[in-house]
C-alpha cells in the first residue's frame, strides 16, 4: 500500500520519506490534491527499467526481418516532406 503526502510535507520529512523507500514503502507525491510522482524504492525503478528494456527487446526481435531504410533515404524524405509511398505533404504543389 502506498502513501499519499503532499509535496510540501515530503520536502519537510524528505529523509523519512527515503528511509521509507529504503524500507520497501512507495510514497505518492501529490500537488493540490492531484498524484504527480511517486518515491518508490530503487528495486522497483530497477525491475522497471529491466521491463521496459526487455519489451523493447522483443519489439525489435519481431521487427528483425522488416526492411530497412537508409539514413539518406529517410532524411531526403523528411525534408521533401512526403513519404515513402510518393504522396506529396500538404505544402508540395500538385
Amino acid at each position: 500500500m502506498s502513501e499519499n503526502v503532499t509535496i510540501r510535507e515530503a520536502r519537510a520529512h524528505l529523509a523519512e520519506v527515503v528511509d521509507k523507500a529504503e524500507a520497501g514503502e512507495v510514497t505518492v507525491l501529490t500537488r493540490k490534491g492531484k498524484r504527480v510522482a511517486a518515491l518508490v524504492p530503487i528495486e522497483v525503478l530497477d525491475a522497471l527499467e529491466e521491463a521496459a528494456d526487455e519489451l523493447a527487446a522483443r519489439e525489435a526481435e519481431r521487427h528483425r526481418d522488416d526492411p530497412t531504410v537508409g539514413m539518406a533515404e529517410l532524411l531526403a524524405d523528411l525534408f521533401e516532406g512526403g513519404s515513402k509511398s510518393g504522396s506529396k505533404g500538404e505544402g508540395d504543389a500538385a
